[in-house]
C-alpha cells in the first residue's frame, strides 16, 4: 500500500464522517503534506482502499464521485494504520 493510502486512512480514522471527491481529498485532506499528490495517484489509492472495502465510494446525482470510510470497517483501518506506523518507525 502506498503512503498516500495511509495518508487517506489516517484522515478517515481521525474523521470518520467526512466524506469528499477525490479533488476535495486532494485540496482539503492531503493538504497539509510538504508536496500535493498528484490527483492521478489519489485515484489509484481510492481504487486500492475500495476494492479492499476499507473506503466507499458512492456516484451522486451530478455523476459525482464520493469517498468515505467504511465505518464496519473503522477498527481494521486503525489496525492498518498501527501496523504502518510500527512498520515505519525508526529502530534503535
Amino acid at each position: 500500500m502506498e503512503q498516500i493510502s495511509y495518508d487517506i486512512l489516517a484522515y478517515m480514522a481521525e474523521h470518520p464522517d467526512a466524506q469528499d471527491t477525490t479533488e476535495g481529498i486532494v485540496e482539503w485532506w492531503l493538504s497539509e503534506r510538504l508536496t500535493k499528490p498528484k490527483v492521478a495517484g489519489v485515484e489509484e489509492a481510492l481504487t486500492e482502499l475500495v476494492t479492499l472495502g476499507l473506503i466507499l465510494a458512492r456516484r451522486s446525482e451530478d455523476a459525482r464521485t464520493y469517498y468515505k470510510a467504511n465505518r464496519r470497517r473503522l477498527r481494521e483501518i486503525a489496525a492498518v494504520l498501527a501496523q504502518h506506523a510500527g512498520d515505519s518507525a525508526p529502530e534503535n
